[in-house]
């Protein structure tokens, strides 16, 4: 038995470990500096995405970000009521949404990069720049 713990990978070597507690760490400074908009860092990415684009579909924006129906449906809910985006039926067919920035989305577009590229740099301020070029590749790479 104690031959089979010592084979064991410990907790500090697991990668699932160090990608939850650099996830937690990552999202608790993003969730931080977005208080003042009163937004959630998933609903700051799907905003993105329209910064990107305006008026994408519902589908298109799940797509680029990565995220499933469901959960798309609670964020753009969110964020039509607290008047960050508009949603609209496609002129050509109806039964597609398209989603929209308003004046307030657009007005914040500035302040809002600004603030995700602060995070950025805060969360990356111990690496150098190659380090940083390679863990986003490793991330993008693990990603897929």
């Amino acid at each position: 038995m104690q031959e089979e713990l010592t084979r064991m990978i410990s907790y500090r070597d697991n990668i699932v470990f160090l990608f939850a507690k650099a996830h937690q760490r990552a999202q608790g400074t993003l969730k931080g500096r977005l208080q003042t908009f009163a937004l959630t860092p998933m609903q700051c990415l799907f905003m993105e995405a329209l910064w990107e684009e305006d008026g994408l579909s519902v589908g298109e924006i799940g797509r680029r970000i990565s995220l499933d129906t469901a959960t798309l449906a609670g964020i753009l809910d969110r964020l039509v009521t607290s008047g960050w985006v508009r949603r609209e039926a496609d002129a050509q067919d109806g039964r597609v949404a398209r989603v929209y920035l308003t004046e307030k989305g657009t007005a914040a577009i500035g302040q809002l990069a600004a603030t995700m590229e602060q995070t950025n740099d805060e969360l990356l301020k111990g690496f150098s720049p190659e380090e940083r070029l390679l863990l986003k590749r490793f991330l993008k790479d693990f990603r897929e």
